[in-house]
C-alpha cells in the first residue's frame, strides 16, 4: 500500500495549528493536522467560559466560540484532520521528506512539519494536599466551562494568573461573593485586569496559601488558608473553590528529536525555522527575539513557518499568499456565499 504524502503536516490543533491550517490552504498546499486529544482548540478547551478581548477585528468573544470559528477557518481548504494521536517520531528521509510515527504505530509521510503544540501535552496542576480527590465530582474545580454554576455562591480561587484574575472578575456579578487566594503580593494576570480586580469587590487574600479544606462527605464547606509571612491561620467558609495554579507541560518525545529547546520553548529564527531544515514552528511553543505571546502573535507565527515551508518546497513561488480579495481560491467560494466579483482579478507579485 502506497501511504500518502502530504506538502505539510502541522502537529498541534490549537489556535496557531489551526489558522496555520487556513493559510496553508490559502498557499495551495496538501496540508494534514495531527492532534493528541480528542478535539481541536488546544490550550482554549480548558477556559471555553473566559472572555478574549485581544484577537484583532473581533469584538470580545468566549474562548469556546472562538474555537468554533477558528475550527470553521481552518476546515475552509478541507486539510486531514487526524485526532486523538500523539506524534512520538520524527524521522527525515534521504530524500529529504519525514515520517512521523505516532504513539498508536501510525505513520504520517509529509515534505515539511510545523509545530505548534504549544505547551505540548497539558495536565492541571492539583492542589497538593491529601485527600482532596473526593471533591473533584462535586465542589473543587480545577477550570471554569460554566459561569452560572457559581451563581450565588461563596466562591474561593487559589491562583494568581491570567485566568485566576480573569475568574475573578467575571464571577464578581454572579456569585454572592468572590475571594481569591495568592501566594504573593503581586498578581501575574494583565495590568488592566488585575487593576480591574483589585477596585473591585473581590476580597484578595495575599500572601497566603489554602492548607486544608474541610468538608461533610464529599462537599468542600470551609477551607483554611495560612500566612505565607506569619503563619496565622484563617478559616474561610465557602460553596466552591477553584484552583488555578498552572498547567504542567510535556514535550515528552519532541525533547529527543534534536530540537534547539531551551528553557521549555524551541528556538526559531524570523521565519520560524527550526534547527532541522524543514522543520518549523508557531505559536506558544517557540521562541524568538520578536515574540508575541498573544493569539495574533501565534497567527503571524504560523504565516511565516507556512511562507517558510512553501519557499522550501518551491523556491520560485511568491514570499507570501495574495489577500484573500484576490486569491483565486476564493473565488468560486464567494460566489457561493452570495458575493458578486465583477472586478476579480489575479494580483501578480
Amino acid at each position: 500500500m502506497t501511504l500518502e504524502m502530504y506538502d505539510v503536516t502541522i502537529v498541534g490543533g490549537g489556535p496557531a495549528g489551526l489558522y496555520t491550517s487556513f493559510y496553508s490552504g490559502m498557499r495551495d498546499l496538501k496540508t494534514k493536522i495531527i492532534e493528541y486529544s480528542s478535539q481541536l482548540g488546544g490550550r482554549m478547551l480548558i477556559y471555553p467560559e473566559k472572555m478574549i478581548w485581544d484577537v484583532g477585528g473581533v469584538t470580545p468573544i468566549l474562548g469556546g466560540q472562538l474555537i468554533e470559528q477558528l475550527v470553521e477557518q481552518a476546515r475552509t481548504f478541507e486539510p486531514t484532520i487526524v485526532l486523538n494521536q500523539k506524534v512520538e517520531r520524527l524521522e527525515k528521509q534521504s530524500d529529504g521528506t519525514f515520517i512521523l510515527t505516532s504513539s498508536t504505530g501510525e505513520k504520517h509521510y509529509s515534505k515539511t512539519v510545523i509545530l505548534t503544540v504549544g505547551y505540548g501535552v497539558l495536565s492541571m496542576q492539583k492542589l497538593e494536599i491529601a485527600g482532596v480527590d473526593r471533591y473533584e465530582v462535586t465542589n473543587l474545580y480545577y477550570t471554569v466551562q460554566e459561569l452560572e454554576i457559581f451563581r450565588n455562591k461563596h466562591v474561593l480561587i487559589s491562583g494568581g494568573g491570567n485566568s485566576a484574575v480573569d475568574w475573578a472578575n467575571e464571577l464578581v456579578p454572579i456569585a454572592a461573593s468572590v475571594t481569591i487566594v495568592h501566594r504573593r503580593d503581586e498578581f501575574g494576570g494583565h495590568e488592566k485586569n488585575v487593576i480591574k480586580m483589585r477596585e473591585s469587590a473581590v476580597s484578595i487574600k495575599t500572601p497566603y496559601e489554602v492548607v486544608q479544606l474541610h468538608g461533610d462527605d464529599d462537599l468542600i464547606q470551609s477551607v483554611s488558608i495560612a500566612n505565607k509571612e506569619t503563619d496565622e491561620i484563617e478559616q474561610l467558609e465557602v460553596d466552591a473553590v477553584i484552583v488555578n495554579h498552572g498547567l504542567k507541560c510535556d514535550y515528552s518525545a519532541l525533547e529527543e528529536w534534536g530540537l534547539d529547546i531551551q528553557d521549555g520553548v524551541a528556538i526559531v529564527n524570523e521565519k520560524r525555522e527550526t534547527n532541522i531544515e524543514g522543520v518549523y514552528g508557531a505559536g506558544d511553543f517557540v521562541d524568538h527575539p520578536s515574540k508575541v505571546r498573544l493569539i495574533a502573535g501565534a497567527f503571524t507565527d504560523g504565516i511565516l513557518a507556512l511562507n517558510s515551508a512553501k519557499l522550501y518546497l518551491e523556491p520560485d513561488a511568491p514570499k507570501v499568499a495574495y489577500v484573500s480579495s484576490h486569491n483565486i481560491r476564493f473565488k468560486e467560494r464567494n460566489k457561493k456565499i452570495g458575493l458578486v466579483d465583477n472586478d476579480y482579478r489575479e494580483v501578480r507579485g
